[in-house]
């Protein structure tokens, strides 16, 4: 796996891609739309290349490597060039900068494009504080939340970019909560494969998270957002969820940093 310490690209000035994922097409829009306005805030320039689909992930998770590899081949035919990739999902990043080795490991004439992509390939807390150097954020929130950990933001510098960022905001309080390394059930198809042990491993998870009463469940992954919002709601216990660049957002326009 490429770890945060073996990057091909670093940032060279501003200039960005954005991947914006297929949740974010799908459901979460604003989440992308967030994105866009924090790193414009941030003085990048971003490249958003329409013929963008997918990362290939759903597939992959599946077995179908074939497919997956058609998908990736359409990535690397769509993101070409040296900037950072940007990507507002732990789990697709990690799709990248993971997933795409193994699936073209025994692919020499492809594995190159692989690396070229994996290298620059960056989740956006991780590209806001160990890219752009950025350790405190401006703004105000006022509110008590809880952060989760996506499993695939495990083993890089995601997490804790993103804990950094959150508690930096003035006003902000992030609760500390049991076993927070849990994953949320979701697990993409494994959600569908295994509907009730995913149940029943989000539910456990929620009493975890929601056992401090916060304001919102705030995550870098839409994926888990989707599921334990959904969980919650169908419990009778409803929690606000909130994507990490929605709080980056709204933290600069509550202090007129930004434009509602």
């Amino acid at each position: 796996m490429t770890n945060d310490h073996e990057r091909s690209v670093r940032p060279n000035g501003k200039n960005i891609q954005l991947m914006a994922t297929c949740l974010c097409d799908a459901l979460f829009d604003d989440v992308a739309a967030s994105t866009v306005e924090i790193l414009e805030h941030l003085g990048c320039a971003i490249d958003f290349p329409e013929a963008q689909t997918c990362c290939g992930q759903p597939a992959f998770n599946s077995g179908d490597w074939t497919a997956s590899r058609k998908v990736l081949r359409h990535v690397f035919a769509t993101f070409t060039g040296d900037d950072p990739l940007i990507i507002p999902s732990a789990s697709c990043a990690a799709m990248i900068r993971h997933g795409a080795l193994l699936a073209f490991e025994k692919e020499p004439q492809t594995l190159p494009a692989a690396q070229k992509l994996a290298g620059r390939t960056w989740e956006l807390a991780d590209y806001i504080v160990n890219g752009l150097g950025i350790a405190r954020w401006p703004g105000r929130f006022e509110a008590t939340i809880v952060f989760h950990r996506s499993c695939h933001s495990r083993g890089t510098a995601t997490g804790d970019a993103a804990l950094a960022l959150l508690r930096s905001i003035e006003g902000l309080r992030v609760l500390d909560f049991d076993e927070p390394e849990q994953c949320c059930g979701f697990g993409g198809t494994f959600s569908v494969t295994f509907p009730h042990i995913s149940k029943s491993m989000g539910e456990l998870k929620l009493d975890h998270l929601l056992a401090g009463k916060p304001d919102a469940v705030v995550s870098i992954d839409q994926s888990c957002l989707m599921s334990l919002g959904g969980l919650a709601a169908k419990g009778g216990r409803p929690v606000k969820t909130m994507h990490i660049a929605q709080v980056l957002r709204d933290s600069l326009r509550n202090a007129g940093l930004l434009a509602a």
